[in-house]
């Protein structure tokens, strides 16, 4: 993976320069720690220790707040850097100082120099001491630290649960020291390698006879000995109950426990020393092989990846997330999980020798210092936001998104921030004419307001100007701008940039915007287009009502700006929140009156909608505007305008179906009749409307010449509104009798034409009818179950027609029935309509009437003979038979009149026995109830020896016989000759018998 070292995320802070305190001496070793001020509130204090080959222990200071280099946006050269501020120093011994470990909680520091170990106070006030007990050749120290950074010592009761893991014994010098003799005193717990020898000790300090903290020295109690691995332990890290060693051969975990010591990793036969790193915030070790580092856990087992570094190294250290390596007078910051290289600081010339770097033990530390053998210099790190603005600045966005994404990862960023970055780098995209990864990270951004891109859109000042935050964005990027200025300065960077390049002057603009120059509407389109995109996320937000109406109106001029008129249309027709004043004179402008009506439509604007829609209609209609949408459609069949028409007025009946303003309704409805009386019946007969239309003034208003119209309307109030006023089902056949005349004489006229005329056929072509039913047959449905309309009013219009169904209708409706009767029996023919009527009348007169008109037709007409026989046929037995003789016509052919004549009376004698029957009938009904009576009392009838047949009446005597329900007595062979069995007194006979239930036969 190729390293990425375009971070800065330390820079020099200080420096000091050793040879202006002791020309003969050179750094050995060194450790950095924040201490307390006592006499300054316990303000924090950033201290660097330098212990000397000559054996002497520096202080040195700095101040850890000072961010002065980071707020000017970069690292400072060294040779520029302030002096780390000289405190005290302190002489150890003639030996160099080993091994510096700061115990901050004590107020102390450890040193190892000259074989043994010195106990200094952190002021370096008193001289160094050399611990009681200590025991000689020690070459190795290190402390045992706990996964919360405290010295478990420092508790007695941690102390004694220690203790108890390591045996309950306790060794000084081979003596045992009781329990009571540790308390109310406080140490740590250390590990010293002595010779082939670990040991355990903890440092305990004793406070007595009165002397302050400063002069209380310290001993060294000894807690187990372990035998050590084979080797020279040249490196050691000791956590929680396991410690970690180096050699030459390899790495090996010890037991501080049970003693016992595990191979980790064995190093190749020729390698660099082995070295170890605690590495404070993951809880893990590093452990380096050459220039690869792997990373264990407390049980040194292998976790995550391995870290490859550029270089040998000769010191390593930890700061934040990152691993701190040092060789060849540079510095390099490794990450930690991702391994890539992120920085390289100089901080000395190459040859100088073996650097040192240390750092704050403190997970949260800042400060790293590094030294060479006359020079230190401290490093401070750069908080996460300056680490951010110094990639943007360099316009490395990708970096600083992963760098953020990190930090989230890790928990020392908030989703806030993280947004403001997004927003902050959509923004520098912007004006690097990126505009749809600008528009990707706007859209990641959850605190970003969309009013924030207003400006790009519409000049300042505008109706939404006060909306728009004033948030620099760490002042990275220039204020916003409309687009077309952002365009324009992008395009001016770029060449400028070109020029510079030429000259030899680096620049950060992009390599791709050199080879391929960008052209100018080609940019302009993708960030009205990306900004659109945007402002279209942004509609599906919960914003206050002025954003609500700034995002949809700016998204409106996006949209008109791109032509994109489907887009505009779409969104002026649904729910939306544009500012109408704010786009009509632009829409009005551009010609997107389609788009405007729609607008308005949606604003509950409905006169100007419509009137656009009308506008629009006599436009398509003479050719001077084109619909946009139609374009595409079949050219030069006129086919365009036609649908525009429609269009236009379909929607705007739509507009007039939902509004109760009748004068509204009725000032468009002749347009919209014009073009589809379809729609005009739809608009008039809407019931979505809350308050329906006054019927008297509809009924003036419509135009005379759309006759379907009113009767389409007139239809819908009677049939489905219910109306009973009698003027309108009056008005509503007057309508349909004039329609019913002018329809009979096209009809007329065109039976007299010539069928293959071409003339003809296109006129019954434009004959078109929104009604589905004729004329005539609605006609003639309505007179007959309508009772309200005036039917001599209706009469008097169609008197001089040849509508002689409707006019036998009315007259029916009167009353006159001689000439209902002459309509149906001598102009229309129809005998069975006749008869039905004198049915319908009920009186035998009636037919004699009929049969009349039959034989005497008058007006010249030949006699009806087949009407008449058809009537005397079907209705004979209700004519006198000496009436209709004197009736019959002497021209009648004798033949047909005898038969007439002979049905006739056949027909009476078949009423007369029909009388009968109905007689008998009658007569079974009053047996049935009879039979029903007699079920309720005992049906056992007493039959003596004089007892006769009710039907053939003889005797029964002691015949066999049979008795029916309602008590009639007959023998068995009336009984067999009526076709059925009985069963006699319980005795079957050879026929097949039915035994019926309620018979009881006995003799």
């Amino acid at each position: 993976m190729e390293p990425n070292m375009n971070r800065i995320v330390i820079e020099p802070l200080s420096q000091f320069d050793l040879s202006t305190h002791s020309r003969t001496s050179s750094v050995r070793s060194l450790a950095v720690s924040t201490l307390s001020r006592r006499s300054q509130q316990q303000q924090q204090e950033a201290v660097v220790f330098v212990g000397t080959h000559s054996g002497t222990l520096f202080s040195l200071s700095t101040d850890v707040n000072d961010n002065t280099n980071a707020q000017n946006g970069g690292a400072s050269s060294p040779s520029f850097l302030r002096k780390l501020s000289f405190r005290r120093s302190v002489s150890v011994s003639d030996s160099p100082v080993e091994s510096i470990l700061v115990l901050g909680e004590l107020g102390k520091i450890l040193l190892l120099s000259d074989g043994s170990l010195f106990l200094v106070d952190s002021e370096l006030e008193n001289r160094a001491t050399r611990l009681g007990f200590s025991p000689k050749g020690v070459s190795l120290v290190t402390r045992r630290r706990l996964r919360d950074g405290e010295c478990e010592g420092s508790v007695l009761s941690e102390q004694q649960s220690f203790l108890q893991k390591l045996g309950g014994g306790v060794i000084a010098n081979g003596l045992k020291i009781k329990e009571t003799e540790l308390q109310g005193e406080c140490g740590c717990v250390f590990a010293l390698v002595v010779g082939k020898k670990l040991m355990l000790v903890e440092l305990v300090l004793g406070n007595r006879g009165g002397k302050s903290d400063k002069d209380v020295n310290g001993s060294l109690v000894v807690l187990k000995e372990i035998q050590c691995v084979d080797g020279v332990v040249s490196a050691m890290v000791w956590l929680n109950d396991s410690i970690i060693v180096g050699t030459v051969k390899g790495y090996s975990l010890i037991s501080c426990v049970t003693g016992q010591s595990s191979v980790i990793f064995s190093l190749p036969d020729v390698s660099r020393p082995p070295r170890l790193k605690l590495l404070e915030k993951e809880w893990r070790v590093l452990l380096l092989v050459d220039n690869v580092g792997i990373i264990v856990d407390a049980n040194g087992q292998p976790v995550g990846g391995s870290l490859v570094f550029r270089h040998g190294l000769d010191s390593v250290g930890e700061i934040s997330s990152y691993v701190v390596v040092v060789s060849d007078g540079k510095i390099e910051l490794y990450h930690k999980k991702y391994g890539s290289c992120v920085q390289v600081l100089p901080f000395g010339g190459e040859g100088i020798g073996p650097c040192i770097v240390a750092s704050e033990e403190d997970r949260g530390g800042k400060l790293v210092a590094v030294a060479t053998a006359t020079k230190v210099v401290c490093y401070q790190k750069l908080s996460s936001v300056e680490q951010i603005k110094d990639l943007l600045r360099k316009k490395n966005y990708k970096g600083a998104i992963s760098l953020v994404e990190e930090l989230e990862s890790e928990g020392e960023m908030s989703k806030d921030l993280l947004s403001f970055v997004h927003a902050q780098v959509g923004f520098l995209l912007l004006f690097d004419l990126h505009f749809e990864e600008a528009v990707d990270h706007f859209l990641l951004s959850e605190t970003m307001q969309p009013s924030e891109v207003f400006p790009f859109i519409m000049r300042d000042p505008n109706r939404w100007s006060l909306l728009v935050p004033r948030n620099r964005y760490w002042g990275l990027h220039p204020p916003p701008a409309p687009l077309e200025d952002v365009v324009d300065d992008g395009l001016m960077t770029i060449q400028r940039a070109s020029f510079l390049r030429k000259a030899g002057v680096e620049t950060i603009v992009h390599n791709d915007l050199f080879l391929n120059p960008p052209n100018r509407a080609d940019l302009l389109d993708s960030a009205i287009k990306n900004i659109s995109r945007y402002l279209e996320a942004c509609r599906e937000k919960n914003l206050s009502q002025s954003v609500r109406e700034g995002v949809d109106t700016l998204l409106m001029y996006l949209y008109r700006a791109l032509n994109r008129f489907e887009d505009m249309e779409r969104l002026a027709s649904s729910t939306n929140w544009c500012v109408v004043g704010e786009l009509e004179q632009m829409l009005e402008e551009s010609g997107h009156l389609r788009t405007l009506a729609f607008l308005c439509a949606s604003k509950g604007m409905s006169s100007k909608a419509v009137s656009i829609w009308r506008i629009l209609a006599r436009n398509y209609s003479s050719g001077l505007w084109k619909d946009p949408a139609l374009e595409y459609s079949i050219q030069g069949s006129g086919e365009n305008f036609i649908s525009g028409k429609a269009i236009a007025a379909a929607e705007a009946s739509k507009i007039l179906e939902e509004s109760s303003d009748q004068d509204l309704i009725l000032q468009h409805l002749g347009w919209i009749a014009d073009i589809s009386q379809v729609l005009a019946v739809k608009v008039l007969t809407s019931e979505k409307r809350e308050i329906q239309l006054s019927p008297d003034e509809v009924v003036n208003a419509i135009d005379p010449q759309k006759v379907e119209i009113l009767q389409r309307y007139l239809q819908w109030l009677i049939e489905d509104q219910d109306c009973n006023d009698t003027q309108l089902h009056t008005l509503y056949a007057l309508s349909l009798a004039k329609s019913a005349i002018e329809a009979f004489k096209y009809e007329n006229i065109f039976e007299n034409l010539d069928s293959g005329n071409i003339e003809t056929k296109g006129l019954a072509t434009l004959r078109n009818s929104i009604f589905q039913t004729p004329v005539r047959e609605r006609l003639q449905i309505f007179l007959q179950s309508s009772d309200l309309y005036d039917p001599e009013e209706v009469l008097d219009l169609i008197e001089g027609s040849e509508l002689w169904l409707e006019k036998a209708i009315l007259y029916r409706r009167l009353g006159q029935e001689t000439l209902v009767l002459q309509i149906l029996a001598l102009k229309l023919e129809d005998s069975e309509a006749a008869e039905e009527y004198c049915a319908e009348i009920g009186r035998a007169d009636a037919y004699m009437q009929l049969l009349e008109m039959y034989l005497d037709p008058q007006d010249g007409k030949d006699p009806m003979f087949t009407a008449a026989v058809r009537l005397l046929h079907n209705h004979g037995e209700s004519l006198d038979p000496l009436q209709v003789l004197e009736k019959l016509s002497p021209d009648m052919p004798l033949q047909l009149a005898s038969e007439t004549l002979l049905r006739m009376f056949r027909a009476r004698v078949h009423h007369h026995r029909q009388g009968q029957i109905v007689h008998n009938l009658s007569r079974a009904v009053d047996i049935d109830a009879r039979l029903s009576r007699l079920e309720e009392r005992s049906r056992h009838v007493q039959i003596n020896d004089e007892s006769l047949c009710d039907s053939c009446n003889a005797r029964l005597g002691t015949k066999l016989f049979a008795m029916y329900p309602d008590d009639t007595v007959v023998c068995y062979k009336c009984y067999r000759r009526q076709g059925e069995s009985v069963s006699v007194s319980g005795r079957n006979f050879k026929e097949d018998i039915l035994i019926k239930p309620g018979w009881l036969v006995s003799r």
